[in-house]
């Protein structure tokens, strides 16, 4: 036993000893732990853009405008990432590890255990991670989560339920994975594999390997290191894992073609990688990924439900504008976002390219613009969904108007079958964008309105009757209200991709990166948001009414029908226009109200 590893047994004994949190921290230095810094990167104030950059935690901004990935000659005058050379746990971890030990040492199993993959990659960037992923030399996953509960049962501790995903071939889902929760963390355990093909047969025969063999079966390089927990050392076995990481490079350990027909959704990974790191994709990967085949293979073999996740988390995570540009540039527009039969109007040829530049220009707007945009949630985690339904939003601007008919023959957004049926996604996160949308048409109305000296009078002779009881003054106020009250605390987004979409440019919508269009719908959006927050409206969706359908009945003395709702559609106008009006002031209105049109 090395003496690193009896150090890990050792702490819980230092502990009791009441050590202070200094002296801990001592001992881990001691131990490697944490291991020094080997390089830095200089930090970037400005993106290519000439934005400044900006800290915001809460949307995701990185402090870089949208760009386009960087090119291979790009990538070589960078200063090389920042990697330790080992890794730091934390205590929880350290708790997991002794007792992942103790299970292997009590039954005598002789396993090796090792940790796989993106933790051991995000440990080595200094960065936390609670991925934990569990590789086992020499049994599966599931066995060993039995043991793990049997040797819990003789502590006299709980047993924990363990689920197992059981492994799925034709969706290039090989592995059968256990998990199971250890001191409140999800772990999952898997054997080593190997894989064997048979001569007529893309499906392989999937055995228990060894760790190298493992290593070379992984999507990329910087994934396929392991965290040794029974030696405390990273295992590169592919050799070039940890270089890789350094250089930035984004690369398989196989040939990149075999490795993305093996599994088609390494594709997307690798891109999802690329632009969460701002790591370079190499020529040949970028090759394999637009081979036919493997397009193909991606769109028929790969579930919508795989592909939607591994969207989804590009979209949520900092650079989904690199993402989006890898996608397009690789032809793999059509196949990730698979659009109905028969949309009406047609899709345009080069549809891909409006869409990506929407997404483009929308990250620099919102860079411009700040934080604000996504303000309308109440946390962190709120304000992250408001951002990535933006961009959502923004990538599906050019076909907000394309419609399909269901098997019933409905009209529908193509907008909601892309994230429902194509991604797979909530029906949620599509009646938000399609509401979005939709309100952002509304906006486009009301901004002129809020900007404009026209006459107030001659705006009411326009609308309905029922405005002519609402106080002219009041108008801006009440039109404005009834927009915000449909689309809730996305306004703001939807505001953002009104100033976005219009005024409307050329069809190849190149003009809407250019800096003084961007400041102007800049200036734009600060304009109406400022207008629409003297209004007093931020939250007027909460508004409740002041009488109800049964208080209606009552005062109008009848017995329901539709024009119980024509009068809640007239109160919560009164309501929208005296903000501070009372009950008894609601009543009386109305009673003067009905009185004035049975006269007429």
């Amino acid at each position: 036993m090395s003496l690193r590893l009896r150090g890990l047994h050792l702490l819980p004994l230092l502990r009791r000893r009441s050590c202070s949190p200094l002296l801990l921290r001592r001992r881990r230095l001691l131990r490697g732990w944490p291991p020094p810094l080997v390089s830095a990167i200089p930090s970037r104030a400005f993106g290519s853009s000439g934005i400044p950059a900006r800290a915001c935690a809460s949307s995701g901004f990185s402090g870089m405008a949208a760009v386009s990935p960087p090119t291979p000659q790009q990538q070589q005058q960078r200063c090389v990432v920042e990697v330790r050379e080992g890794v730091e746990l934390t205590e929880k971890e350290e708790r997991i590890f002794r007792r992942l030990l103790d299970v292997v040492r009590h039954f005598g199993l002789g396993t090796q255990l090792r940790v796989a993959g993106g933790w051991v990659r995000d440990k080595l960037l200094g960065k936390d991670s609670t991925d934990i992923d569990i590789a086992l030399d020499n049994m599966t996953g599931q066995n060993f989560c039995e043991k793990v509960n049997e040797y819990s049962e003789l502590l006299g501790e709980e047993q924990k339920g363990i689920g197992v995903i059981q492994c799925n071939p034709d969706q290039s889902k090989h592995l059968e994975t256990a998990r199971m929760l250890i001191f409140d963390i999800w772990i999952d355990f898997v054997n080593l594999r190997s894989e064997k093909y048979a001569e007529n047969s893309r499906i392989p025969t999937v055995e228990i390997g060894t760790a190298k063999e493992d290593a070379f079966r992984r999507d990329l390089t910087i994934n396929s290191l392991f965290f040794n927990i029974n030696t405390n050392t990273v295992e590169d076995l592919t050799g070039r894992g940890i270089e890789d990481l350094k250089k930035g490079l984004i690369v398989t350990p196989l040939p990149a073609k075999a490795t993305f027909l093996d599994d088609p959704l390494r594709v997307l990974r690798a891109i999802r990688f690329a632009a969460r790191f701002n790591f370079t994709l190499t020529e040949d990967l970028k090759d394999a990924a637009s081979d036919e085949k493997v397009k193909s293979e991606l769109g028929s073999k790969i579930s919508k439900e795989r592909i939607g996740h591994e969207v989804d988390l590009m979209m949520s995570d900092k650079h989904p504008v690199n993402a989006m540009c890898y996608i397009r540039d690789l032809g793999l527009f059509y196949v990730v976002f698979a659009f109905p039969e028969k949309p009406d109007p047609p899709v345009p040829d080069k549809c891909d390219r409006l869409c990506f530049s929407h997404i483009e220009v929308a990250w620099n707007l919102a860079h411009s613009i700040g934080c604000s945009v996504f303000s309308g949630g109440s946390d962190s985690k709120s304000q992250d969904e408001h951002r990535r339904l933006c961009f959502y939003s923004a990538l599906f601007t050019p076909v907000r108007n394309t419609i399909y008919l269901d098997k019933k023959s409905k009209k529908i957004p193509v907008t909601n079958y892309i994230i429902r049926d194509s991604l797979k996604l909530k029906a949620s996160d599509a009646d938000t964008v399609v509401n979005v949308h939709a309100a952002s048409e509304k906006f486009a109305e009301l901004i002129n309105l809020l900007e404009s000296n026209e006459n107030l009078t001659t705006v009411k002779e326009k609308l309905d009757d029922e405005y002519l009881e609402i106080p002219t003054d009041s108008v801006k106020r009440v039109l404005t209200g009834l927009i915000l009250r449909e689309i809730k605390d996305f306004w703001r987004v939807a505001l953002f991709i009104c100033t976005l979409t219009y005024p409307e440019v050329s069809s190849g919508g190149d003009s809407l990166g250019q800096p003084d269009e961007l400041h102007q719908r800049k200036e734009k959006y600060t304009r109406a948001e400022r207008l629409i927050t003297e209004l007093e409206l931020d939250g007027v969706w909460k508004m409740k009414p002041l009488l109800d359908g049964k208080a209606i009945m009552g005062i109008m003395q009848v017995k329901g029908g539709p024009l119980i709702g024509k009068w809640q559609q007239r109160l919560l106008k009164w309501q929208l226009a005296y903000p501070r009006g009372t009950t008894e002031e609601c009543i009386e209105w109305m009673k003067q109200s009905q009185s004035k049109r049975q006269k007429v």
